[in-house]
This record gives C-alpha cells, sequence and structure tokens, in this order.
C-alpha cells in the first residue's frame, strides 16, 4: 500500500514496475471471460491514474483442468509475437 511521499521516498516511484493480476471479465464487464487472468504492469503514474503495460495471460485452474481429459497431457509453448506497429510482445 502506498499512500504518500515522505522524507526522500516518492511514493509513484514505489508503484512502477509492480504487476497486477485481475480477471479479463472484470476489465471487459463480460463474464464469460473470467477464466482469463490478465497480468498488467505499471509503467508510468499520471497523478492518481497508473499506466500499464501487458505483462502475461494464464487461465484459471478449474479452466485448464476442464480442457485436459484423463490421460492427456498438456504441450506448452512461448513465442514472441509483433504487432502490425511493430511492439513485441
Amino acid at each position: 500500500l502506498v499512500t504518500r511521499t515522505s522524507g526522500t521516498k516518492i511514493a509513484s516511484e514505489a508503484l512502477k514496475g509492480r504487476v497486477l493480476e485481475l480477471n479479463l471479465a472484470d476489465l471487459n464487464n463480460d463474464e464469460d471471460q473470467s477464466y482469463k487472468k490478465i497480468k498488467l504492469c505499471i509503467e508510468e503514474i499520471q497523478g492518481r491514474n497508473c499506466l500499464t503495460d501487458f505483462h502475461g495471460m494464464e487461465l484459471t485452474r478449474d479452466k485448464q483442468c476442464a480442457l485436459i481429459r484423463k490421460g492427456q497431457t498438456l504441450i506448452e509453448g512461448h513465442a514472441d509475437v509483433k504487432t502490425t506497429d511493430g511492439f513485441v510482445v
């Protein structure tokens, strides 16, 4: 919890770099997407607003279990993706 600046510590600097984890349903007000967990990293503070950047996405454990049947295995893959504007995720 960061409340205010004191001495040489600046409150906004303590927030930078923190990773937030929340449901996609909370962001979009759509309960059908509640099984997706989104991670956002705080990049900049402007007044009382935090500017965030996408940090990752996961599925909830119950959704993963529903997708995998007994006797089958899960193969995970990681890839760097380049968007149309040239940003690498």
